[in-house]
């Protein structure tokens, strides 16, 4: 090969290289946008969010979680973490705060309603706490971060709804890494037949007719670049599940 094409063919690898490599850093660059805080005096989170959550959905991650208006994503983005800082520097730490998607709401252009709680950690002392709080809505960026949560495992939660053996609703509590969960199957232990579940609203799965017997939960994680892996509890939901009762999984999921 001539000396000229070798060079045409290094520099075309080399730009490759530098767009894929951006690409792939861009995946955790943060976005501009605008968040406001929920206006009423509770300092945590709300127990109706559309997520469907309930009260879990007002303590998780201690209270620091938000209202999301494109990033609810009809529900998909329910249970997903965001790191969400303000950028007066005057007011706001670098580090901003971490927040769990658990309602959806929209403000003024805002991509988050969070907590007061969650609003005031943005801010860098108590006095600049305060100062953000009477604001109501600042500049921000955010950036979707990994759910941890060292001390639990996926946990089901069975809607006060269900009805054994007729109906089963459930929302997934504690979900972990950047994954979001895009499909969830219930299967029958003894003969392995699957049905597929369906997402009612928010994080709220259901079937009518459900399997029979004890049933493995198989969930299907995705990411935006088509990536997808099923995870399988190591936990069966017994026979006997009861409305309002919780099970835990006995897995972490940290990608």
């Amino acid at each position: 090969m001539a000396p000229l094409q070798l060079l045409a063919v290094f520099a075309a690898s080399f730009i490759f290289m530098q767009t894929l490599g951006n690409s792939q850093t861009c995946l955790d660059c943060f976005v501009h946008s605008r968040a406001a805080h929920y206006p009423n005096s509770e300092e945590k989170g709300t127990e109706t969010g559309s997520c469907g959550f309930g009260t879990f959905g007002a303590t998780i991650n201690g209270g620091d979680v938000s209202a999301a208006s494109d990033l609810f994503r009809n529900g998909l983005g329910c249970g997903a973490c965001y790191q969400v800082r303000c950028t007066n520097s005057n007011y706001c730490s670098d580090k901003g705060v971490t927040v769990v998607i658990t309602d959806q709401g929209a403000g003024d252009r805002t991509d988050f309603i969070l907590s007061k709680r969650a609003f005031a950690r943005m801010a860098q002392t108590t006095d600049a706490a305060a100062s953000l709080l009477s604001f109501g809505v600042v500049d921000i960026e955010y950036r979707r971060v990994s759910c941890s949560y060292p001390d639990k495992n996926i946990t089901i939660k069975i809607e006060e709804s269900s009805d054994n053996p007729h109906y089963l609703a459930f929302v997934i509590w504690y979900q972990q890494g950047k994954k979001d969960i895009t499909a969830v199957q219930l299967c029958e232990t003894q003969n392995f037949v699957c049905k597929l579940l369906d997402r009612t609203r928010g994080a709220v799965w259901t079937t009518t007719s459900p399997p029979r017997g004890p049933l493995q939960i198989r969930m299907l994680l995705s990411v935006d670049d088509g990536d997808e892996t099923w995870v399988v509890a190591v936990n069966n939901i017994p026979e006997n599940w009861k409305a309002g009762d919780t099970y835990d999984s006995g897995i972490q999921v940290d990608a």
